[in-house]
């Protein structure tokens, strides 16, 4: 199925219910006096966040959400009915914004979160609310205020501990594929990856951490070009960013080098925030190169690029140096856990 990560909605609540103008009539009693009901209060409408929903796309088909009105009130007292509630399931970790002011209305990050988008309408008044000494018989009662309307911008986020970065082919859907039981796909051309894939990697029985393979980032992202601008911002909700480096690119023009430092360009343009998020450099595709090249080959990447950081040289296809990277990636998450998540 392919992710949707954006949404438009229209959520309506319901409109209160009128108030009734009645008089109570009954035998021998010919001055029975006002008896008309209060109206019912018009149904809100939420967002849950639902952990069993994962993307938007539902909302591509079902984009008007109404909760119900209030029903009148009657004779005898009696108050109608109040509207239900509209509960609408969204994946954790979606924004909402207001479609007309941008405003962000919320944040839903965590199963069972719940955010009112749209309250429904005040109850009207029956005429027995405006009895008094002098007024015996008043013949007045109100309707129901509307209920909110507003059109949402509905925007997901996906929340990992880790996220894979690099260029197309640089062999991020390789490693999710080797760590977790993702399956995305792999083929020898770029853009193979059109929606980010989450995979949960197990190190043992009891630790575990999620990771994100995002589609491949190309120089001009921060500005739309390729597929870039539209998942960039996943990025912002991970703990740890590996940077997945091809060290031996197959038929391309550039250097390893300057594919990453293009990536790196991109972060800065996107986000100073994302550039200054924890990363370590992940130099990929060590199998191409021969057993004594391979020393001398990433410490030359790694020069040019004047690293500091953690790095790792691995294999994603044959797990070459995979299991050590993975237990370090868990190591610091474990040491990280009691800071606050970003939420940018």
């Amino acid at each position: 199925m392919k992710f949707v990560d954006e949404a438009r909605i229209r959520v309506e609540a319901g409109d209160g219910g009128n108030g009734a103008i009645g008089f109570r009539r009954e035998k021998y009693i010919p001055f029975g006096g006002p008896d008309g009901g209060d109206g019912g209060d018009g149904g809100s409408v939420y967002l849950v966040a639902t952990e069993n929903v994962n993307t938007l796309v539902d909302f591509r088909y079902h984009s008007v959400h109404r909760a119900q009105r209030g029903q009148n009130g009657m004779g005898r007292n009696c108050t109608g009915g109040m509207g239900d509630d509209c509960r609408v399931a969204v994946p954790p970790g979606t924004l909402v914004y207001d479609s007309e002011t941008g405003e962000k209305i919320g944040d839903l990050t965590a199963p069972g979160d719940v955010l009112l988008v749209a309250k429904g309408g005040f109850h009207g008044l029956g005429n027995a609310r405006f009895k008094s000494s002098t007024n015996r018989a008043p013949r007045k009662a109100t309707k129901g205020t509307p209920g909110e309307h507003r059109f949402l911008n509905l925007e997901l986020k996906l929340i990992a501990d880790v996220g894979l970065l690099g260029m197309p082919n640089a062999g991020k859907s390789s490693l999710i594929r080797q760590v977790s039981s993702a399956k995305p796909k792999v083929a020898d051309y770029p853009f193979t990856t059109l929606h980010p894939n989450l995979g949960v990697v197990r190190v043992d029985d009891l630790r575990s951490f999620v990771i994100a393979d995002i589609p491949g980032v190309i120089e001009g992202a921060s500005e739309g070009a390729g597929l870039g601008l539209q998942f960039l911002k996943h990025l912002s909700r991970t703990r740890l960013l590996l940077h997945i480096v091809d060290v031996e690119p197959y038929e391309s023009d550039i250097s390893p080098v300057e594919a990453a430092e293009k990536i790196v360009a991109e972060l800065a343009l996107w986000s100073d925030d994302l550039a200054k998020k924890e990363r370590w450099l992940v130099l990929n595709k060590i199998d191409r190169l021969q057993g004594d090249a391979v020393d001398a080959h990433c410490q030359a990447i790694v020069d040019a690029l004047n690293w500091t950081g953690p790095v790792y040289r691995i294999s994603a296809i044959k797990k070459n140096g995979v299991g050590g990277l993975m237990f370090a990636i868990m190591d610091f998450l474990e040491q990280s856990r009691e800071q606050p998540r970003d939420e940018a």
